[in-house]
């Protein structure tokens, strides 16, 4: 049986040929913005991980990853937030898998989305978080800022690869850009 089939969707490519690949075609990511919101749906506070880079540097940034060959938008969602947040984060994910936005990354320096690697596509979500986050995998800290303090220049010059980009436009869809 092969492994859709059987339902593993383990690593689809190997690593050289995962490469082959990124320097081909677009890869599909998703980006997921971590917010708790409060009984009235509005919102309280944004969630930023904190990550250490191929580059040996640390930044902010969004939960984020690529989408699996026979994996759903929902599925990926999913796997990315349990694998940043842990299994307890209880994400509210959206009925329908529309964007807030999309982030198109370049492997050009200079580029507003830059990922060296590739060119990826990324589809952005806002997802409530009704749970407790326990940062896992590579992730050293989950932080929880009100809009004002994600906003501070400070936060945002720690974001990297557009993520701050994508934070503002999250903030601007739910009408609390300053």
């Amino acid at each position: 049986m092969n492994d859709i089939a059987s339902g593993d969707l383990g690593p689809w490519l190997s690593p050289e040929d995962l490469d082959l690949v990124r320097r081909k075609v677009p890869i599909l990511y998703i980006d997921a913005l971590p917010v708790r919101v409060d009984a009235h749906g509005e919102l309280e506070a944004v969630g930023l991980l904190l990550r250490a880079t191929d580059a040996g540097t640390i930044s902010r940034a969004l939960v984020s990853g690529r989408v699996l060959f026979h994996e759903t938008i929902r599925q990926a969602l999913e796997r990315h937030l349990e694998k940043d947040l842990g299994p307890m984060a209880l994400p509210r994910l959206p009925l329908a898998p529309q964007p807030y936005a999309v982030g198109e990354y370049f492997p050009t320096p200079g580029s507003a989305f830059y990922d060296a690697r590739q060119h990826a596509v990324s589809l952005a979500y806002i997802v409530p978080v009704v749970g407790d986050c326990r940062p896992s995998h590579d992730t050293l800290e989950m932080t929880w800022l009100t809009p004002a303090e994600a906003l501070t220049p400070e936060v945002l010059g720690d974001m990297s690869e557009g993520h701050a980009s994508l934070l503002r436009q999250a903030l601007a869809n739910l009408g609390r850009l300053r």
